[in-house]
């Protein structure tokens, strides 16, 4: 707990020896930071550390927070974020928001000066920056970079001080450019939150006359604040490609995010653009439940579990898949931006589902269709594709025989574990299972956060290799091939060659080929896969999609081994 006598052995060491400076400096001190009081409320909580000590702090002042319970799905539940606000209180309001966020991330901490880590049970959720240093030094930027690499929450105050009274009310004064500089080197979101309380009359007058004396009454406010409450409005988060390039000075933009921050709540428009945050994860119990009760496909050696799960109704299987997709999706530059991935298909589709059953996660999930039971409840309509592309009575006919494939993901943390090929396992057993199934038909995207000669180099090279053998589909929105000179011509005489080619110039822009072309194109002997057509998609960031078709009568002896033998 604090401790004056060690804030002035830490924190002002050039007066240690001198009695006739220390003495008076410890007693002003323990009179201004109400050591006494503030030692009585630890010898509460001797034993409490980080949020319960904070939660302890709130109850202790009678202190509460107030925010929508829609509101609070704006706080992402992973991934490196920094939370903006402004600083009525000074005091707080400060714990009140590292409760309020703490309530959805675990990882969360707060940038402040290194005055507050005297407060030892706070230690752990503190990241400290010597504000009186002039400029924060190296070692204490590099702990907030790290926290944030390791997709870790940081609160800032961009104001680094109370909020005063201002002629529009009580504002922050000057912010500094800090917050900013941390959100672009680490390329986080930023998430802003506008707290609405106030200090005392007393307070703001005696900010009138001399500010550093209102500074120093910021621990007399706070036990003022006794039984009060701030209100907590949650904006949107603003991803970090909508600032980082946008062209404008760092100052010029301080005073926008300001600016969009006080305008939370209003109904002023918002400065930036912003984007929904993904769902919380559905409860582990309930979704274990509702998974082990689908029919079981198969496992796979390390221990997974193939599930299909058919639509009965509200269940967290197909909001998690939802949510899932989502996350899955932003990853690579698509998704729907919002809170879940899901459509009207979801309900009568089928979904393939790979279950962890040691962590409680759905690792990677595909959408199934049977065609011919669709078209005959639902006409040709109720098919996914049927959205995107206008069939030839060639492609028709085939439909009966086909399993609609789509909306297939992995999670981000299950990436190279050999998940798509497990899916692909389960995938297999219901094509044992069905007989009647001879073709896979689905559309395949690739990301519209390529460079656009990165995705017409895929085009190019898949269109020559995997043709179309007839007339099948036309896109709603055809993609437009167009022609740039770096983009290799692909004769289509060597696969082998002109694949390493492909490899090579997506490497050379930091690209790869999409996992599902790759995954696709590897199935069958020359000519069981086709990419019938390329269209865009407006409704997914306006992703490239490729509607492929694939034979499974002409699927190399390996992979028919793989997937269809029984086991």
């Amino acid at each position: 707990m604090l401790s004056v006598d060690k804030v002035v052995s830490d924190k002002l060491p050039n007066i240690k020896g001198k009695p006739w400076l220390e003495k008076p400096t410890a007693w002003f001190l323990r009179n201004l930071l109400h050591e006494e009081d503030i030692q009585e409320f630890g010898r509460s909580s001797p034993a409490l550390e980080g949020i319960d000590f904070v939660e302890h702090a709130l109850d202790y002042f009678n202190f509460t927070y107030a925010y929508s319970s829609q509101a609070i799905d704006n706080i992402p539940v992973n991934g490196r974020l920094v939370i903006i606000a402004n600083h009525p209180i000074g005091s707080l309001d400060g714990l009140a928001l590292l409760k309020l966020v703490s309530e959805v991330r675990s990882d969360v901490k707060i940038v402040a000066n290194e005055w507050l880590s005297a407060l030892e049970p706070l230690n752990s959720l503190l990241l400290p920056v010597n504000v009186f240093a002039g400029k924060p030094n190296r070692k204490d930027i590099r702990s907030i970079h790290s926290h944030l690499h390791n997709e870790g929450c940081v609160i800032l105050f961009p104001a680094g001080e109370v909020s005063r009274l201002r002629p529009n009310g009580v504002r922050d004064t000057h912010w500094q450019s800090g917050f900013l500089k941390i959100a672009k080197a680490t390329q986080s979101d930023i998430l802003p939150i506008r707290l609405d309380a106030h200090n005392s009359a007393w307070f703001y007058t005696a900010s009138m006359l001399y500010k550093p004396l209102a500074t120093m009454l910021l621990v007399k406010e706070m036990f003022r604040q006794q039984q009060k409450q701030v209100k907590c409005h949650i904006g949107q988060k603003i991803p970090a490609e909508a600032f980082i390039q946008q062209g404008l000075s760092i100052n010029q933009q301080v005073k926008l995010f300001k600016k969009h921050l006080y305008r939370l709540g209003t109904s002023k428009k918002a400065i930036f653009p912003t984007q929904t945050a993904i769902a919380r994860p559905e409860p582990r119990q309930p979704l274990k439940a509702a998974i082990e009760a689908c029919e079981q496909l198969g496992q796979t050696p390390c221990g997974k579990k193939i599930y299909l799960y058919e639509f009965d109704g509200s269940s967290p299987i197909l909001r998690e898949i939802g949510r899932l997709r989502e996350v899955a999706f932003r990853t690579v530059g698509e998704g729907t931006w919002r809170k879940r991935d899901l459509d009207e298909y979801d309900t009568w589709y089928m979904h393939l589902i790979l279950w962890d059953p040691d962590d409680l996660e759905i690792a990677g999930s595909y959408r199934l269709g049977d065609s011919r039971k669709i078209i005959e409840t639902r006409g040709h309509s109720g098919l996914y594709s049927q959205g995107f592309y206008e069939f030839t009575t060639t492609m028709k006919k085939l439909l009966p025989q086909s399993l609609e494939l789509g909306r297939s993901f992995v999670q981000p943390q299950y990436w190279g574990k050999r998940s798509l090929d497990y899916l692909w396992v389960g995938i297999g057993a219901l094509l044992r299972k069905h007989s009647r199934y001879r073709y896979l038909f689905g559309s395949v995207s690739i990301s519209n956060a390529l460079p656009p000669e990165a995705q017409a180099a895929l085009v190019k090279f898949y269109s020559t290799y995997f043709p179309a053998q007839t007339d099948m589909a036309t896109a709603n929105i055809p993609y437009r091939l167009n022609t740039y000179s770096t983009v290799p011509n692909f004769t289509g005489t060597n696969y082998t060659n002109e694949f390493v080619l492909l490899k090579s110039y997506l490497a050379n822009m930091g690209c790869s080929i999409p996992t599902l072309y790759k995954q696709y194109s590897e199935l069958c002997e020359p000519g069981g896969v086709q990419f019938l057509e390329f269209g865009v998609d407006p409704d997914f960031n306006h992703s490239i999609d490729g509607l492929v078709l694939v034979d499974i009568t002409q699927l190399k002896e390996k992979k028919r081994r793989r997937y269809l033998e029984t086991r």
